[in-house]
């Protein structure tokens, strides 16, 4: 059984949307924290909002279509790279918190 390709480019900007819909939720939560400490924290909000930017922008990039998918194609990697970085900030920022 095979599926529909005429709904797979359809399916894939919409899972791209939602991937840079839970990066914008995950930093703004981090900035949120960020913004309640002293100067570090405030240093790891930046350093959230540049990496999230980054990822946002592969996000858009896939999202809008353009063209097809290369093989080796860098969004894939970038936008993974940049979720386990927001993750392990948002951890710094956590843990900042409790001390």
């Amino acid at each position: 059984m095979t599926g529909d390709p005429g709904r797979q480019p359809e399916r894939t900007r919409l899972a791209w949307r939602r991937t840079a819909l839970a990066l914008t939720v995950v930093t703004v939560l981090a900035v949120r924290l960020a913004l309640t400490g002293d100067v570090p924290g405030a240093l790891l909000g930046a350093a959230v909002v540049l990496v999230w930017a980054g990822a946002l922008v592969a996000c858009w990039r896939r999202s809008a279509g353009s063209g097809p998918i290369r093989v080796g194609s860098p969004a894939l990697p970038s936008v993974a790279l940049a979720t386990a970085v927001l993750a392990l900030l948002a951890v710094a920022l956590v843990l900042r918190g409790m001390w």
